[in-house]
């Protein structure tokens, strides 16, 4: 059996971080290795635009999945490589999905998902004590605990793919769930394509610390107030205005465009772009993104 070359494009559009979805929001776009393919970019992009009109600029490979079947044997395994392509929204383009909508747990800027992490939490607790053994018992409450940010360990918003493996261990979501049985929210996907978009956030979400990658998913000219929010949707978690726009002037990552955001209220927002050495994608020193206490 041929590898399948698995796409996971990321946009941002007001505010809101989205994945480029087939089947009504249950597939990545996807496609076998095939004998005319030059190489595992060329497949990649053939069978993207083919699917989605949507031609890839830089695409990074993020991993390799290569698990058998429950009742398969080694011949039958499937084998995903999945690359993660940073873009921006077109008009009229179909397909596009909150990534939210798939993990709402994973926003920790909005109430309802802090809220929706408490009673996970609840639900984890009760499944760990029901391991059948003390020591199994033990064992899960810290895996719950780590992935989770409890006993003051704090939220650690890269362990996105940790978190859905453990909830789906716990046969909380529909993807491992018997049938009729209650599960969480979020919308479930085909095969292993939940997995598959959890790494791709936290990867994601490790790259904004020491890389300018943002600018992919900006518009040529933005307010300090877009940026902010931007990467607050992609981390999932508010920042420190006053201490991100001091982090952002140190790194000396952007620069005045001499021009005012047409549509603020009061007093005009000035308008910013990236310096073009950052275009180079050179690295970014001291990193640790501003974070603000949820309230």
């Amino acid at each position: 059996m041929p590898p399948e070359l698995i796409a996971v494009l990321i946009a941002v559009s007001d505010d809101r971080p989205m994945v480029l979805t087939l089947e009504g929001g249950r597939l990545l776009p996807s496609g076998p290795l095939e004998a005319g393919h030059r190489s595992l970019q060329t497949g990649l992009r053939l069978w993207v635009e083919h699917q989605t009109g949507h031609a890839l600029g830089h695409v990074e490979q993020l991993y390799t999945f290569a698990d058998a079947p429950v009742d398969g044997g080694p011949d039958e395994r499937r084998v995903m490589i999945s690359y993660l392509a940073l873009t921006r929204t077109r008009r009229g383009e179909r397909g596009w999905r909150g990534w939210y909508d798939y993990f709402p747990w994973e926003d920790q800027t909005a109430p309802e998902g802090r809220a929706l992490v408490q009673r996970i939490v609840r639900l984890l607790e009760d499944w760990a004590g029901r391991a059948p053994s003390a020591a199994g018992q033990e064992a899960r409450r810290q895996r719950v605990a780590l992935t989770f940010g409890l006993d003051g360990l704090g939220w650690d918003d890269e362990l996105v793919l940790q978190r859905y493996e453990l909830l789906w261990e716990a046969a909380l979501v529909p993807e491992s769930a018997p049938p009729g049985a209650a599960v969480l929210p979020g919308l479930s996907m085909a095969r292993d394509e939940r997995r598959v978009l959890a790494t791709a956030m936290a990867r994601l979400r490790a790259k904004i610390r020491y890389r300018p990658v943002i600018y992919e998913l900006m518009p040529d000219s933005f307010t300090l107030l877009h940026l902010q929010r931007t990467v607050e949707a992609v981390a999932g978690q508010p920042m420190h205005k006053q201490n991100f726009r001091r982090l952002v002037a140190q790194q000396d990552l952007i620069e005045e465009t001499g021009e005012v955001a047409p549509d603020t209220r009061g007093r005009p927002a000035r308008l910013f772009r990236f310096r073009r050495e950052v275009m180079g994608a050179r690295r970014i020193a001291g990193s640790k993104l501003p974070l603000a206490r949820p309230v």
